[in-house]
């Protein structure tokens, strides 16, 4: 068997499109622009590369692009002094701080600190407790994109069983939330799961983000199941340095039903649902309904 790919450059552009065609209809109808801040603290070189993305991709369909580049050194009373003004700034409809932040900087009060409406990434607790019980949130913008990957493949995911391999608060415990959204009967695995690849064996859906380069091979897929790669690693090979994902993925293609591909899968999505966010902050800052097919 070869697993047919799951081209997540191609649907980030179709997205990015959608974006663009309600970002001019926001303009033309209601005089409204709008506008994304991001606040990168520091010098994280993998930081700057998706800052730049990110600019890039907003000026591109449209938006106005607000970047705010501080110092390391900056404390952390200015810090949540910039959040402040933004949070007021009529012209910014989504803040995003680039994480990681640097040590001396406490990652949970800052993004608490952003207006929950104006909550992009889907961080600040408010869209957390939202999202978990089963209200309108902002999404965390990989998850979501994880989820539109599936939808769009499958359909209705209803009944499937779901594996998500990683905790964290910003993929695995969302993207679980999302799955039970949509009917999927979901299993959390983490480090100390007993049986990991006989669990992940299991799945219909088998989403890898623990962040560990090819720890899933082809040995733990059923046969015909969805895998969906979040993990971006980069490693040497023969001097060069490449990106993989969390799966090996040509064990994994070999065994799988559909796979997304690193780089090229679930990482364009990332962007493109970013995006998506801000235009759907925008039309509830001004009362509008929101386009259909870009959030859930």
């Amino acid at each position: 068997m070869t697993a047919s790919i799951l081209d997540g450059k191609q649907f980030a552009a179709q997205i990015r499109a959608s974006v663009a065609d309600h970002v001019v209809l926001l303009k033309d109808a209601h005089g409204v622009t709008p506008g994304l801040a991001v606040v990168l603290v520091g010098e994280d070189p993998a930081s700057q590369v998706y800052v730049r993305a990110k600019g890039k991709q907003t000026i591109e369909v449209g938006m106005a692009s607000f970047e705010h580049r501080l110092h390391a050194a900056t404390s952390e009373a200015d810090l949540l002094a910039m959040i402040d003004r933004l949070n007021a700034d009529p012209e910014v409809h989504g803040i995003l701080v680039q994480l990681p932040l640097p040590p001396h900087l406490d990652s949970d009060l800052v993004i608490n600190r952003i207006d929950p409406a104006k909550d992009v990434d889907g961080f600040h607790i408010s869209n957390v407790g939202l999202l978990a019980t089963g209200q309108k949130a902002m999404v965390p913008c990989t998850p979501l994109g994880c989820l539109m990957m599936l939808r769009n493949h499958h359909g209705n995911l209803s009944g499937l069983h779901a594996v998500v391999v990683g905790r964290s608060n910003i993929v695995g415990k969302p993207m679980a939330q999302l799955l039970l959204g949509d009917s999927c009967t979901v299993t959390i695995a983490h480090s100390r799961t007993r049986d990991l690849a006989g669990l992940c064996r299991s799945a219909d859906i088998l989403v890898a983000a623990v962040g560990r380069p090819e720890m899933v091979t082809g040995d733990w897929i059923k046969p015909g199941a969805t895998v969906i790669d979040v993990g971006i690693n980069r490693i040497a090979v023969e001097g060069k340095t490449t990106l993989v994902g969390d799966v090996h993925f040509e064990s994994a293609a070999r065994v799988a039903g559909a796979i997304t591909p690193v780089p090229g899968g679930v990482g364009p999505m990332t962007i493109a649902c970013l995006l998506a966010n801000t235009l759907s902050a925008t039309c509830r800052a001004n009362g509008l309904p929101e386009p259909e097919g870009l959030t859930v």
